[in-house]
């Protein structure tokens, strides 16, 4: 069943499924999106440089990976668009650790145009094995109607 914009309430919370990030995924990532910073390629360098204990993953690696997560409750929505997101990188995430999303229901407007519609923001948390919020922000999207 289709989840519709009149179906969705504020304050409602959905979590994801969990994932393992993996060094297969930070070569991969640099690899596609070109970004082969010492930070997330080089061991030596993270131990010699930065209080970290090995290479961490790219924020927006984390962030593209928690949203792939399946959240059964979100993927029923009707998405038509994905308007808006906004992430703050909070702590390191290292090959190993285990992410999951975290979505709450902050506030939704229905278009001018066609209110059976309407614009859904959700403040979305990325936690790790610990707990540990790692990333914090919203996304927006536009949810279609009956």
């Amino acid at each position: 069943m289709d989840t519709t914009f009149d179906m969705i309430e504020v304050g409602s919370e959905y979590h994801s499924a969990g994932r393992t990030v993996t060094e297969a995924d930070l070569v991969n990532f640099a690899g596609v999106t070109g970004d082969f910073n010492p930070l997330h390629m080089d061991e030596q360098w993270v131990r010699a440089n930065t209080p970290f204990p090995t290479r961490i993953a790219h924020g927006l690696l984390v962030t593209s990976i928690g949203e792939g997560l399946r959240c059964p409750a979100l993927d029923s929505w009707r998405i038509i668009a994905f308007l808006e997101n906004q992430r703050k990188m909070l702590l390191p995430v290292l090959p190993g650790d285990r992410i999951q999303q975290n979505y709450k229901v902050t506030s939704k407007k229905p278009s001018s145009k066609d209110p059976s519609r309407g614009v859904v923001e959700l403040e979305v948390t990325i936690t790790n094995q610990r707990g540990e919020t790692v990333q914090s922000g919203y996304n927006k999207y536009m949810i279609g109607g009956r």
